[in-house]
């Protein structure tokens, strides 16, 4: 394991995941009664967001403990696909308010980066095809037939 690994898309992968961990604790609205989370307002959608926040987390392993590209570049297929998942479902989350919320908080903008920083990496790494990371195979030279 060896953090030398890491490029940029899997750094900003990783900040994504942690913004979209940290905005599940932050309030997500404001409405006359008191501030609302985005477990009470989101739904079974919040299963998005940490879904997306957990393919991040498994491309940051896979790139730090796999000895080839195979692993890493599934997952970053994968996070590719769960980061525009969440950056849609965030954007709803913007859009519309629910429980006649009057504010915005700072909970779905988090969210937000998050679900582009995750979708960014991971688009990123998938683009970023070096190769020197990973030690090249040196297989022993076969005899040629007489």
């Amino acid at each position: 394991m060896r953090l030398s690994r890491l490029r940029l898309g899997e750094l900003a992968a990783l900040l994504g995941a942690a913004c979209v961990g940290a905005s599940l604790a932050l309030f997500w609205y404001q409405t006359p009664e008191g501030n609302l989370s985005a477990w009470a307002t989101f739904g079974p959608a919040v299963a998005l967001l940490m879904l997306a926040a957990l393919v991040a987390l498994a491309l940051v392993a896979a790139t730090l403990t796999e000895r080839s590209t195979a692993l890493p570049v599934a997952a970053a297929v994968w996070g590719t696909l769960f980061g525009l998942i969440a950056l849609v479902a965030t954007l709803v989350r913007l859009l519309e308010r629910p429980h006649h919320a009057t504010a915005l908080c700072g909970g779905p903008w988090l969210a937000f980066a998050g679900a582009l920083l995750i979708l960014a990496g991971s688009w990123q790494s998938m683009r970023d095809e070096r190769t020197g990371r990973y030690p090249p195979a040196s297989p022993k030279p076969r005899d040629l037939p007489a």
